[in-house]
């Protein structure tokens, strides 16, 4: 594979800390990297070195002649007093952009429902970060750098823009270096993984998780190691005060499948166990939602809602913006009275918030960790253990020098785990975490759900983390036109739905409709090409104009000859495979690598058929 861009020994230091130490990386055609690493390990700064923004202390970094790159930066920063449209597609005649199929595709995922003609200055941050993405993938790129593209995106958003990292390029070409919290994002379109740590970038085959694999494989032979060591330097002082040494058998060592790193590892939670415990500290009864409504101005939020929350009943609420889900959970918490129907509590129930907005440190900005926490109680228990609350903050990630940082000082995933902290030395008995990970890498992620793991009691969690829904929650609900669904087959029945535009008709959605947005008020050009239309409503027929269909069936005669070659290659690995010396694993192992690259690219070339099909009304 070319090569696109790459350091070489790079050096970088701050005033307090080295950065990077000889860092030598690469990036080629058809590497899609995913980077994770500790909040300020560098994983933001290493995406400005490789883009040339900013320049090494030492070393080089450098670039393929006439290589273009698109860069997503974390501050959305747009031109002030333009038009969406104007920011989104520049100064593109609108038969150019609308007759792009690619430009239509970034419209439709990203920007359908904000009014085309409303100047960026009066746009949410959500809406902001979704105009610098489109904006940016609108153009053509040899390399993306993307720092938190998730930001701000639903669990529909997200997938979307999955789907199009994976079509944007055929398999050998361009490239893309992403950085997330979002996991399950980073399996859906890593093939390497870099973690940023202590000066070093070290690389991983694979999306997320296969770096967790071999992550937990190199600790596992790390630990081993250091075993054989000290039991080689007490066999040495043995020797060394008895004189010859015994006889010793060389000890043998195996690194073994994945499967097996997990065999010896308890599920993630003992459900039985918390249940009774959460019964025991909640009874019966927690809250009781019993064809509960509400409505503002005499417009329906929600309604009809018959939810009864069980004891130690961990549950994911799914929706799109605007569905209600903060409506529904301000029920739950008591902050809000029904219009229609009531709402029940439990006696024994005590319901605790862990809200986006921090709220609840603002009373100790000027007060030290240890101070804060000196407050709350004494002893925590956690997997049977009691804890002190300065273990449990070493447990989310806190040192003992941050224990003396004024809260204030705290970057925002360390008051986010603060927050998280001192909710659970309250002792809630249901807790309730509105978008959770804002603001934590992935190893804080990991060592929250953990720490969730043995709590016993009931959770509810709003999030469009993917990930962290379904290894938090047992089971999951969405907030569909008003009215609260049960999910049997978790997320991806959600996106079935939302694919298929149930429960679309909500207020908020008739209203984007209306507001102007491209596929209603901003082209009858767009309307016509690119098929967008307000969630729930039917599908339009196709009505391409001649040159667009011209456009469009190019493109299907070009997926049908790369279909095709395709096929043929395949084929010759088959024959390949069986004509292979069988006892050459690796170079079988080698085979079928590439036949498993193959059948990727084909089943995406045949998805991309079936949506020009469509188009074509074939």
């Amino acid at each position: 594979m070319a090569h696109l861009l790459g350091a070489e020994n790079v050096h970088l230091e701050f005033p307090t800390r080295v950065v990077f130490d000889s860092v030598t990386i690469g990036l080629d055609e058809g590497d899609r990297i995913g980077v994770v690493g500790r909040n300020g390990d560098g994983k933001s700064t290493l995406l400005a070195l490789l883009s040339q923004r900013l320049e090494p202390d030492d070393g080089r970094v450098t670039h393929r002649r006439g290589v273009t790159i698109g860069y997503l930066d974390q501050r959305d920063i747009l031109p002030e007093g333009m038009t969406v449209g104007q920011v989104v597609v520049g100064d593109l005649a609108e038969h150019e952009w609308a007759g792009d199929a690619k430009i239509r595709d970034v419209i439709g995922g990203l920007v359908s429902d904000i009014p085309w003609d409303v100047t960026v200055d009066e746009l949410s941050g959500g809406q902001r970060r979704r105009v610098a993405l489109a904006r940016l993938l609108v153009g053509d790129w040899d390399v993306l750098f993307l720092d938190e593209p998730t930001n701000h995106l639903d669990v529909e958003g997200i997938q979307w823009l999955a789907e199009h990292i994976n079509r944007r390029w055929s398999a050998n070409q361009g490239g893309m270096v992403v950085v997330t919290h979002d996991r399950w994002f980073l399996d859906a379109v890593s093939t390497d993984t870099w973690e940023v740590h202590d000066g070093v970038v070290e690389p991983f085959e694979g999306g997320y998780a296969a770096y967790i694999l071999q992550r937990v494989e190199r600790d596992r032979q790390a630990a081993s190691s250091e075993q054989r060591r000290q039991n080689l330097a007490r066999k040495e002082l043995a020797w060394l005060r008895r004189g010859a040494p015994a006889r010793t058998s060389k000890p043998k060592f195996r690194i073994d499948a994945a499967n097996a790193l997990i065999d010896d590892v308890p599920p993630i939670r003992d459900t039985v166990a918390l249940s009774q415990m959460a019964t025991a500290r909640l009874g019966k009864d927690v809250v009781d939602l019993i064809d509960a409504g509400v409505s503002f101005d005499g417009t329906m939020i929600i309604e009809d809602i018959e939810w009864r929350i069980a004891p130690g009943e961990r549950t994911g609420i799914l929706g799109p913006n605007g569905a209600g889900k903060s409506t529904l959970l301000n029920l739950v918490s008591g902050k809000l009275q029904p219009t229609s129907g009531r709402v029940k509590t439990g006696k024994t129930v005590h319901i605790a918030v862990l809200d986006q907005q921090l709220a609840d440190l603002a009373q100790f900005a000027d007060d030290r960790v240890r101070e804060v926490v000196a407050r709350k109680k004494t002893s925590y228990v956690a997997d049977g253990k009691e804890m002190t609350p300065s273990q449990l903050l070493e447990r989310l990630g806190f040192t003992s020098e941050q224990l003396s940082t004024p809260v204030k000082d705290l970057s925002g995933g360390q008051k986010r785990r603060l927050q998280l902290m001192l909710i659970l030395l309250d002792e809630p008995n249901v807790l309730i975490l509105d978008e959770p990970t804002n603001d934590l890498d992935t190893d804080m992620l990991a060592a929250m759900e953990d720490l969730l793991d043995t709590w016993p009691g009931t959770l509810l969690v709003v999030s469009h983390d993917r990930y962290l829904l379904e290894r938090v929650t047992d089971q999951q609900y969405a907030v569909l036109g008003g009215h609260l669904r049960h999910l049997p087959g978790g997320v991806d029945e959600y996106m079935k739905l939302r694919a298929a535009g149930t429960g679309g008709g909500t207020a908020s959605a008739a209203a984007a409709a209306s507001a102007g947005r491209p596929d209603t008020a901003g082209s009858s050009a767009v309307a016509a090409a690119s098929g967008l239309r307000p969630a729930g409503a039917a599908p339009a027929a196709p009505t391409l104009s001649g040159a667009e269909r011209r456009v469009v069936e190019k493109e299907m005669s070009a997926l049908d000859r790369r279909i095709g070659k395709l096929a043929l290659d395949r084929k010759k690995r088959l024959e390949a495979f069986g004509a292979h010396d069988q006892t050459d694993y690796e170079g079988l192992g080698k085979l079928q690598a590439e036949l498993a690259a193959l059948d990727a690219e084909v089943e995406q070339l045949e998805e991309r058929w079936l949506e020009v099909a469509e188009q074509l009304g074939v």
